[in-house]
């Protein structure tokens, strides 16, 4: 086989990794293992340290394992701590899916509106899940999708959190409330703390886009609209502390 041909075969295959359902890190593919969704192959650094776990885990569960140089992945990934993993595309669940999950605690739900930044979306995946929450609800539109960059910044949380996918946004907050939630909107312009809200009972956190906060039509959802409290010269916080801020109100209130 000649160089250009060579080249050739080597940018399909790229294209072909890129295009798959990447999950990249050691914390993520792991996870990825030891949930239902089904892996096809484990690329792995040689060389690197720390791997016998997941390789024991990927044979395990019948994955191809392949052990190439750390450029490969390099070129596979900007970031991935020497493993990267190719799974099924992720299944979104049913709204109603998430209303039914028993968390063993009082419900809670984490609502998106119009959250653009994955690396964002993949933290409050993350604190949701640390937070004991049913599930997160997103949108079609102007969100972030699960993605590979999502699933690295949650850290593993994208296999055991649920995430539910809808069209409008506003209409499954009437749901949540029909269902006898309370649903409680973070609006840097609020008069109420966050702290004064009771979160004890069945819950929706709701967390508006990074720049314009949540859209008139979702915000006249809430039942209640909450601040947290901004004491140096930033106007707001990032979406995700605000999320976690809340949600750990709620544990704490929980407790």
């Amino acid at each position: 086989m000649n160089m250009s041909m060579r080249d050739g075969v080597r940018r399909r295959t790229a294209q072909t990794e890129e295009a798959a359902d990447l999950v990249k890190g050691r914390h993520a593919v792991l996870a990825a293992l030891e949930s239902e969704r089904p892996v096809n192959k484990v690329w792995v650094a040689e060389g690197a340290s720390g791997m016998d776990a997941i390789v024991a885990k990927a044979r395990a569960r019948g994955a191809v394992v392949q052990f190439v140089p750390r450029n490969r992945l390099d070129e596979m990934a900007g970031a991935h701590q020497g493993v990267i993993a190719q799974v099924a595309p992720y299944a979104y669940v049913d709204l109603d899916d998430v209303f039914q999950r028993d968390t063993g605690v009082a419900p809670l739900v984490v609502v998106l509106d119009e959250i653009a930044d994955p690396h964002n979306f993949g933290a409050i995946l993350r604190t949701a899940e640390a937070s004991g929450a049913q599930g997160v609800i997103i949108g079609k539109r102007r969100q972030a999708q699960v993605t590979d960059v999502v699933a690295k910044a949650a850290a593993g949380a994208l296999e055991t959190m649920p995430v539910a996918r809808v069209t409008n946004i506003a209409q499954a907050l009437q749901r949540l409330k029909q269902a006898g939630y309370w649903i409680v909107g973070a609006d840097v312009e609020a008069k109420v703390p966050y702290t004064e809200v009771d979160y004890r009972g069945p819950t929706a956190v709701v967390i508006g886009s990074e720049g314009q906060g949540m859209r008139r039509w979702v915000r006249e959802q809430c039942d209640f609209l909450v601040s947290i409290p901004i004491l140096g010269r930033v106007q707001s916080l990032n979406a995700s502390v605000a999320a976690g801020v809340l949600l750990y109100e709620a544990v704490r209130q929980r407790a």
